[in-house]
């Protein structure tokens, strides 16, 4: 038997909302990215949950010392193992488009497979590991990470995409978001166990 999915009824904020607040964290939303992508106009139902949300990215992305390609392979490999649908499209574009990471990269982590790339294989399998043991790496899992050139700060700032991911794939999960026709060209389904 299939498992049926709760689904947010909560409507696509447009910016309309009575509630100040709703106004104001989309106008913060759309002066930051040009634009209010889906995931954020449902986000906006709580405006503590979208300002979180772009707070933390915000931080993440200036200070996190991690490249602009070693962000998209963080957070494409946190949204393949959480199965976003949304953020893999979305981030696959970003990561073509705006981060420079290479193509074989994204398109190694969109099909589950190792990445040719040593630093960038580390920092997903590492991303990989702290999702999957809820952030209590070994010795070994640290050990590897150290060595491919990264530092104990950078487990922090990987805590921290783990943080932000979290808050992007769950709700996109709740609400199964649109893609953006803006994403479209990277639009990506999870893997089935038959493929």
């Amino acid at each position: 038997m299939t498992e049926i999915h709760y689904r947010s009824t909560l409507p696509k904020q447009d910016g309309s909302a009575t509630d100040q607040r709703i106004q104001a964290v989309l106008a913060d939303a759309k002066r930051r990215a040009g634009t209010v992508p889906n995931m954020y106009a449902f986000m906006a139902n709580a405006p503590e949950l979208l300002e979180t949300y772009l707070f933390g990215q915000d931080k993440f992305r200036k200070e996190s010392g991690l490249t602009p390609a070693e962000q998209e392979v963080a957070f494409l490999t946190i949204s393949y193992e959480n199965g976003c649908e949304y953020c893999m499209a979305a981030h696959s574009v970003l990561a073509d488009s705006q981060s420079k990471v290479p193509k074989e990269v994204t398109d190694a982590i969109r099909a589950g497979k190792h990445i040719g790339d040593p630093k960038l294989s580390a920092l997903a399998s590492f991303t990989r590991a702290m999702l999957s043991i809820r952030g209590r790496p070994s010795q070994d899992d640290v050990s590897s990470f150290l060595e491919a050139g990264f530092t104990e700060k950078h487990v922090l700032d990987v805590i921290l995409a783990l943080a932000i991911k979290t808050i992007s794939n769950y709700t996109n999960h709740v609400f199964a978001t649109p893609v953006d026709p803006m994403f479209k060209g990277r639009e990506w389904r999870p893997l089935t166990p038959d493929a």
